[in-house]
């Protein structure tokens, strides 16, 4: 499960080992230096024309070196087209503007099975998507969420935290913040797949996307943010301001 799931981490990384290395040899063959230095200068002009043409024609580690280097990079490019590719079509069943949120049941922060359709009819729905417990971005989003939950139950809103942590973990993250609001486990990310939430930095990190529904389970508002994270609670709160 860990390798399906963390596959472009892994392939990048692996590709990216020889590539770094044939491409660092080849920068100090071209600006003649042993230093590694050469490396982190913005040096690119006659390392382009090295590349792809023929610098050195009479020099056969020159023109070997070029080709590996040339043969490692094509590839990476491939591999990254590929993911571009694959998170593209992964993600065109993503729950949208107007979408209907799928059914789903997972436990909460008590070891509770919360049933989505428990709510369904009854409130709005402020759904998020978080990458991990007790990180520091995650818990500021929290704590915002905890800040205004008495503002959002006058909204006639639930709010609901997603994450793939461990019933335990939520716990322990709930108690430590005090948070008033239900968490659910996901561990396996099957829900977080369901809705089709994107990723950042390749497929490395897990996405921070708010999901406003009506009582009718209609999304009505998302919104997309890593590093905005008390936003998310803004955002939500204007969406369902409007909605009054």
């Amino acid at each position: 499960m860990f390798l399906i799931e963390n596959i472009w981490l892994i392939l990048f990384f692996t590709w990216g080992l020889p590539l770094t290395y044939y491409r660092s040899k080849f920068r100090k063959m071209v600006y003649q230096t042993d230093s590694w230095t050469i490396n982190i200068k913005p040096y690119f002009g006659k390392e382009l024309k090295a590349l792809f043409g023929n610098l050195y024609p009479e020099n056969r580690n020159y023109l070997k070196l070029r080709n590996f280097y040339r043969f490692y990079l094509i590839v990476y490019l491939l591999l990254f087209t590929a993911y571009l590719t694959f998170n593209k079509d992964n993600h065109m069943n993503e729950i949208k503007i107007g979408s209907i949120i799928p059914a789903f049941t997972l436990p909460d922060q008590n070891g509770n099975l919360f049933d989505i359709n428990s709510v369904l009819g009854k409130k709005n729905l402020v759904i998020y998507f978080y990458p991990k417990d007790d990180s520091p971005g995650c818990t500021a989003q929290a704590c915002a969420f905890r800040d205004q939950f008495e503002v959002f139950s006058e909204a006639d809103a639930v709010i609901i935290g997603i994450s793939s942590q461990s019933v335990i973990s939520h716990k322990e993250f709930a108690e430590k913040h005090r948070l008033s609001f239900t968490l659910l486990s996901d561990e396996g990310n099957k829900i977080r797949k369901q809705f089709g939430v994107p990723t950042n930095l390749f497929g490395l990190l897990p996405g921070r996307v708010t999901y406003v529904t009506d009582k009718s389970g209609k999304v009505i508002y998302t919104f997309n943010s890593q590093f905005q994270t008390e936003k998310h609670v803004d955002e939500a709160l204007r969406i369902l301001k409007d909605l009054q």
